[in-house]
């Protein structure tokens, strides 16, 4: 219990942690935040750490000048190309191993198939759109791998979508995240990151499957 307190903490007052970090630690913040990032995005089981709301607090750090602008958005932009990456070399890897056995209970050969022409043809926007929406971003990637979308094709759009992510996020946050009513009202704007990305996901799912039904 102490142990998801202290995560919500600093989920939710990653300004305040992030900036003592800055003052206590200087450019250490930087393999930090690379490390957050990559996790968050390149291991499947973690995808309950911040990233949108981090994305947004380190551009307004740079804003103010305690962070530089190009260090930052270049090496957050690793850390989620790379995240990513590592994602789907996992699901790659082990998902022909634990569906080898195409007569075995944890192998649906017809779902598996769907699910490679799925991201074949969908996985694109899929890998771009989940770059967006807390716990899809890590888990989209690792589905890819297990479905077998082409690397090439995963790659590319790996890279558009992890630029668009951070240098986006990231560019906002500079621009907006010093002004005074944004600062009074991050807390609340963190949860939104948060929970609207999450509600569209379900709402398009339930019209989905409305539709379907």
């Amino acid at each position: 219990m102490d142990l998801i307190t202290t995560l919500f903490d600093f989920i939710l007052h990653v300004d305040k942690h992030l900036e003592v970090f800055v003052q206590s630690y200087g450019a250490w913040v930087y393999a930090l935040l690379f490390l957050i990032i990559f996790v968050e995005t390149g291991v499947v089981v973690m995808p309950f750490l911040p990233g949108d709301s981090l994305l947004f607090v380190v551009g307004a750090m740079c804003g103010v000048g305690l962070m530089s602008y190009p260090v930052s958005v270049g090496l957050l932009l690793a850390a989620a190309i790379l995240g990513n990456q590592s994602n789907y070399t996992i699901g790659h890897y082990f998902g022909p191993k634990v569906f080898q056995w195409e007569d075995s209970r944890w192998f649906n050969k017809k779902a598996f198939d769907q699910a490679h022409a799925f991201y074949e043809k969908y996985g694109g926007i899929t890998i771009v759109a989940a770059r967006f929406m807390p716990f899809l971003r890590t888990f989209a990637p690792f589905v890819a791998g297990v479905a077998q979308m082409t690397r090439s094709r995963f790659s590319f759009y790996d890279v558009f979508g992890g630029t668009l992510w951070v240098g986006g996020i990231v560019t906002v946050g500079y621009f907006f995240g010093n002004i005074p009513w944004v600062k009074m009202h991050l807390d609340k704007i963190i949860w939104a990151m948060i929970l609207i990305p999450g509600l569209v996901v379900l709402f398009g799912a339930w019209k989905s499957r409305k539709k379907s039904a």
